[in-house]
This record gives C-alpha cells, sequence and structure tokens, in this order.
C-alpha cells in the first residue's frame, strides 16, 4: 500500500458496524482477515491468542445468544453476522509473561487489542463490516465452542457484508488527548 493517506482513510472510515447482509463472505478475504490477525505484533512475539472462526449458522445462533443481553437490548445484531472470529486468550511465552510480571503488565490483552483491530482493518480493507464485542456470557461461549474453562474469552468479532450508513467519527478534540515533549 505505502500511502499514508489511503491508509488514514481507511482507518477513519473503519466503524462497528451492526447490521449485516446475508452475503456470504468470499474464502479468500476471511484467508486474508485471520492472516492480518495472525500476523500482528505481540510482547517478546509471544502470539497470546487463539482465533476460533465460526462459520456454521447453527453454531453462530449459539454464539449470538451467548452476546445478547436481551433486558438490555444488547448485541441482537449477532444474530445478523455470517460469520465471527472469537478470540481466546493463551498463555504468553517465558519472556512475556517475565517482562509483564516485572512490569506489572498483561501484555497478552495489549497483543489481543492489536491483532483484533488488524482483522477489523483487514476486513474493512475487503470492503466488509466487523464489530467487537466485549458483552457476552463466557462460560456460554465456552461451552457452545469446546473451549477448556482454564481459557478466557476475551472478544468476538462479527464480520460481514455491512448494511450500516457511514456514520461520522465522534472523537475528543485532538488538544484534549494529545500533547508533545510533555503530559
Amino acid at each position: 500500500m505505502n500511502d499514508g493517506k489511503k491508509m488514514l482513510e481507511l482507518i477513519i472510515s473503519r466503524q462497528s458496524d451492526r447490521k449485516y447482509s446475508d452475503r456470504p463472505v468470499e474464502e479468500e478475504k476471511l484467508e486474508r482477515i485471520i492472516e492480518a490477525g495472525r500476523m500482528a505484533p505481540s510482547a517478546c512475539n509471544s502470539q497470546p491468542w487463539k482465533l476460533i472462526v465460526v462459520t456454521h449458522k447453527n453454531l453462530l445462533k449459539k454464539v449470538a445468544v451467548t452476546a445478547t443481553a436481551k433486558l438490555l437490548g444488547m448485541n441482537s445484531f449477532v444474530r445478523q453476522a455470517p460469520l465471527a472470529i472469537v478470540m481466546v486468550r493463551e498463555k504468553p511465552n517465558f519472556s512475556s509473561k517475565v517482562g509483564g510480571t516485572i512490569k506489572k503488565r498483561d501484555y497478552s490483552l495489549i497483543d489481543i487489542g492489536i491483532a483484533s483491530e488488524n482483522i477489523c482493518l483487514q476486513a474493512k480493507a475487503e470492503g466488509l463490516g466487523s464489530c467487537m464485542i466485549g458483552w457476552f456470557d463466557e462460560p456460554g461461549l465456552r461451552k457452545v465452542l469446546s473451549i477448556p474453562r482454564t481459557k478466557r474469552v476475551e472478544l468476538i468479532i462479527t464480520l460481514g457484508y455491512s448494511l450500516s450508513e457511514q456514520r461520522e467519527k465522534r472523537r475528543k478534540p485532538k488538544e484534549e488527548v494529545v500533547s508533545y515533549n510533555k503530559y
């Protein structure tokens, strides 16, 4: 790509899409999206994630049930997504774990965030929408996807052809969140 302006346009246009068509995602696009997540940088190259790609319709319905909060009206759109990627946290490698202990940081959560955004940006580049979901019934999701109880499920990322309208990004003013050379 090597075009900074186009990259920034892609980043600005990426949004959390909550309405999808039933058009299936082409396998070659899905493979590039997965590769973008897999190639994400991580502390000490730990790669502390497992991506569970859910494409089976009946399984997707069960995943959607774990993500939907009926009382709060949250995440009912998950049922529309033609696929989802579930981000499971794996143990970091020795170097990352030692560094995290010394610095009192869980680098694996940062790493998963980077990998997840890579997935969402690649999806946008492929003409797809995405939404990262952190609200779900983790024990229920573990059961649906046969994830061991010792693992943490961090995110569900829905993917598909978006029917959402492009929204204007609302962000804090630059002066409020950026400073140079001092706080």
